[in-house]
């Protein structure tokens, strides 16, 4: 992992089904190094298009925290981990973030897990 792409935050977004299938993809991607943190946000309803017929939804948004050099592996894993046939993940770099933060990001894969 290079120390540059380590510094800068990313983050993925996804909605689950479910409470339970979105703690065991978090505590899969924590387990495997490949993320920090994740947040579920539960309660969230999505209104979509999906193979041309509009729908609603009861999800579970879950927000992972990562740094950029481990960004592709994780929404790869995650798209893995899914139990959608096609999950909506989508992951992007920030441009910035509190000292604090991105030095505890920098550190996933380095076995310290902390500032």
């Amino acid at each position: 992992m290079s120390e540059q792409a380590a510094s800068i935050a990313a983050l993925i977004w996804s909605p689950f089904p479910d409470q339970d299938s979105a703690l065991a993809a978090i505590n899969a991607l924590l387990d495997e190094g490949l993320a920090a943190c994740g947040n579920l946000m539960p309660g969230m309803t999505s209104v979509f298009v999906w193979n041309g017929v509009k729908d609603t939804a009861q999800e579970q948004g879950l927000l992972v925290k990562t740094n950029a050099a481990l960004l592709d592996a994780a929404v790869a894993r995650l798209t893995e981990l899914h139990p959608y046939e096609e999950p909506a993940v989508l992951g992007w770099r920030c441009d910035t973030g509190a000292p604090g933060t991105l030095a505890w990001l920098a550190s996933i894969g380095t076995g310290t897990g902390s500032i």
